[in-house]
């Protein structure tokens, strides 16, 4: 960014000596001039934060607090055929108290055609509708409680909590255009390292996501999904050695995943619902670079959502609910149910309020019920 801003002031500097660099012959005059690169001329800069406060009742572990969610910095523009992003976060990851600075983005993507687009670097999985959309306008304090964890934002695996992104390769594309243009199939296939953000591959094997959808009607979308792989590096056990010690026994734990998505999003009115099942065993704490396997949650897991966004006045105030389940060990003794509702206010284009209540009903506490408030503040510049 700052070579950026260099480049920019150098070329307004040269620009301005070079107009009072007139020579005057007779009549004629001379002006040089430099011309800014296209490139240059296509790179766009812009970010968003997000403030919040949430509280709870939860017997022993209430909350009542204020907390920055995120502060993103994007960099983008466009080179020939081929597009490219940047983008850094800087959030609590570690918990409150414990801000983190991150790479988020940083690929390519050639964009020729529309029926076949090829992305390299960092970005999304592809893997779900959710996990892709952006945190603003996704609308809620935190994405479904299935795909935080079995799409890699704070994975049960353990891997490092990623916004579930990872390093690799990406082909995409949209085909069979009716007779509108509309373009009535999506595919899409990635291969990752699979060990989540900013990660190089543990175990030499790739992670393979690939997902499709279908567009029977403007705003419709039905798709499904699937995830093959593996986290490398993780620790199934220990070994006693003959002085007493314990070394720790490392492998690779597989990870199989597929999802079933489908939504509705037309005119301000947004339905969508999704069901994820995972095959593999937790780490003994998900989204915080932990390695070591922790049996007594199951080898399956499962969850799903399904939500409503609705217009009360168009443009100004949504009305909003949301209603999650998610299964860490795929029964009902350890689920965590979730009903919420709420609003969302919309000040500007730039500048919204969420409002949001849930009854939260936790399987694996005491006492199971409690409830959450959630106001957030967003604004994108």
């Amino acid at each position: 960014m700052k070579k950026i801003i260099t480049v920019a002031f150098a070329v307004i500097a040269l620009s301005a000596h070079a107009e009072e660099d007139v020579s005057t012959a007779g009549s004629q005059q001379q002006t040089s001039t430099i011309e800014i690169p296209q490139w240059i001329k296509n790179i766009n800069f812009s970010g968003y934060g997000m403030v919040q406060y949430i509280g709870t009742d939860q017997k022993d572990a209430k909350t009542n607090t204020f907390n920055l969610r995120y502060a993103r910095f994007i960099l983008e523009g466009k080179i020939s055929d081929f597009d490219w992003r940047v983008q850094i976060q800087g959030s609590n990851v570690k918990g409150p108290g414990e801000p983190t600075v991150q790479l988020l983005d940083l690929y390519a993507e050639w964009r020729k055609y529309q029926e076949v687009k090829i992305r390299v670097g960092e970005f999304k999985r592809a893997f779900t509708f959710d996990n892709p959309s952006h945190p603003i306008t996704q609308g809620w304090r935190g994405y479904a409680d299935a795909v935080k964890n079995l799409a890699g934002l704070g994975d049960r695996t353990g891997e490092k909590s990623s916004s579930g992104r990872d390093i690799g390769i990406q082909i995409q594309g949209d085909l069979f255009p009716n007779a509108n243009g509309r373009r009535l199939f999506h595919y899409q296939i990635g291969v990752y390292n699979g060990e989540g953000i900013n990660s190089k591959d543990c175990d030499n094997r790739k992670d393979i996501i690939g997902g499709f959808w279908v567009m029977p009607i403007k705003g419709m979308r039905i798709g499904a999904f699937g995830w093959t792989g593996s986290r490398g590096d993780m620790v199934y056990g220990y070994e006693t050695l003959p002085d007493g010690s314990t070394k720790p026994i490392k492998g690779s734990m597989e990870k199989n995943r597929y999802a079933f998505s489908a939504e509705y999003d037309l005119n301000e009115y947004t339905f969508r619902g999704e069901y994820i099942h995972s095959q593999g065993w937790g780490a003994a704490a998900a989204g915080n670079n932990v390695r070591e396997i922790d049996y007594s949650k199951g080898q399956k897991a499962e969850g799903w959502y399904v939500m409503g966004k609705v217009p009360l006045i168009k443009g100004k105030l949504h009305a909003k609910a949301r209603y999650q389940s998610y299964r860490p060990q795929k029964n009902w003794k350890t689920s965590i149910n979730q009903i919420e509702c709420g609003l969302n206010y919309y000040f500007s284009k730039n500048l919204e309020m969420h409002l949001e209540y849930a009854r939260i009903n936790d399987r694996r506490l005491v006492k199971h019920n409690y409830n959450l408030i959630d106001v957030e503040m967003a604004f994108k510049f």
